[in-house]
């Protein structure tokens, strides 16, 4: 963009960061104008521990709440509609998401939802203009996502097979809780996978059609955090350092791609996820490079700060992708994520029609995709 063109740039939460901070969660539910905590979580977290101690710093505080963790790993419409019903249930309350992205992003339909009763998460369309939901603290426990950082979810719809974004300005988190300790001992497939996800956000970010300085200076902080601590995580996952650098890291490329858009490969990772179950950020790790390769020649100036971020010598962007990637071990060829070649122009439409596709650097037709989507078969 030119310096001339206008900028509108909305806040998006407030952020409180650091070693224990979940602990002050009863005062950051106060702080929304709520004295009582709807919980939003999965089971997995729940047989770690890490939901038991957050709900025990509620107790403590004398607050009441209600759990729902029925949340999936892609999480669906169903998903959403039955947590809704708990809260509607449970009456009017802040509601703390709790997880990684999963989590977050079922959290905020089913906060919106509580504020429209007649509504189901199918109706993901017409709820953009809807009556407004309740107040959302967002808790995130992995580092990769950013979803903290919006208010919108990406649903699964299982009998579309597709992604739908649901969402409403009501339902961005008030509060961010960046704790590094809820992240310690994670798996370290996890960690890449998750961590892939927030690099992928600051390069894409970079590149989008919808970038700007803001977007940029985001991001750019974004892949150089990433970039250097996402590996040392990796390799330790008890690094304190580490993954409280990875997870402010993974916060600001999501502030980044709130202001600027993704592109063609978190299309084609929503179509992969939504055929497969695949977690996403192994579907981004599947097409990363090859999209990149693809785009080079409309983001030059893009993966040339990006690769400046990654403190690339002698090399580009991509090859410095592809060396992160291997590192981490993260990266598979589509066929091992359980996609059937038969799969493959349906994959390609739904990449082709998703939202975000739109904001990458060099916008593709649907053989494109189906050429990259063959490559990395």
């Amino acid at each position: 963009m030119s310096g001339l063109e206008p900028l509108t740039i909305d806040p998006t939460c407030r952020i409180e960061f650091g070693p224990g901070v979940v602990g002050r969660l009863p005062d950051f539910v106060t702080a929304t104008g709520f004295d009582r905590a709807f919980v939003v979580t999965d089971k997995g977290l729940r047989a770690a521990g890490l939901v038991d101690k957050v709900l025990k710093g509620l107790e403590v505080a004398g607050m009441e709440y209600d759990v729902y963790d029925g949340v999936s790993p892609n999480p669906s419409t169903e998903n959403v509609d039955e947590g809704a019903a708990a809260v509607r249930s449970f009456g009017a309350a802040a509601v703390v998401a709790l997880g990684g992205g999963s989590a977050l992003d079922a959290a905020k339909g089913i906060a919106l939802l509580a504020g429209n009763r007649a509504a189901a998460a199918a109706d993901a369309d017409a709820l953009w203009d809807a009556a407004d939901g309740l107040p959302l603290v967002a808790v995130p426990t992995t580092s990769g996502t950013g979803a903290e950082t919006n208010g919108f979810g990406v649903i699964e719809d299982a009998c579309a097979r597709r992604k739908i974004y649901l969402g409403h300005a009501s339902v961005k988190p008030r509060i961010a809780v960046l704790d590094p300790e809820l992240t310690l001992g994670l798996p370290s497939r996890v960690t890449a996978a998750t961590g892939f996800d927030a690099l992928v956000h600051g390069i894409e970010s970079l590149a989008s059609r919808g970038a700007n300085p803001v977007s940029a200076a985001y991001a750019t902080q974004a892949v150089a955090m990433v970039s250097r601590w996402l590996p040392v995580a990796y390799a330790d996952g008890a690094d304190l350092e580490a993954r409280a650098q990875l997870m402010l890291g993974a916060h600001l490329a999501g502030q980044a791609l709130t202001i600027s858009g993704l592109g063609l490969v978190h299309g084609i990772a929503h179509a992969v996820t939504a055929h497969t179950g695949t977690p996403h950020g192994i579907a981004l790790a599947a097409v990363c490079e090859e999209v990149m390769d693809f785009s080079a020649e409309a983001a030059v100036g893009a993966y040339e700060q990006a690769a400046q971020a990654m403190h690339v010598r002698g090399g580009t962007a991509i090859d410095a992708v592809r060396r992160i990637s291997g590192g981490i071990d993260v990266k598979r060829p589509l066929r091992e994520l359980g996609v059937e070649r038969a799969m493959l122009p349906s994959i390609a439409a739904v990449a082709l029609a998703d939202p975000v596709t739109r904001n990458t650097p060099l916008l593709p037709t649907e053989p494109d995709i189906l050429r990259i989507l063959a490559a990395v078969y």
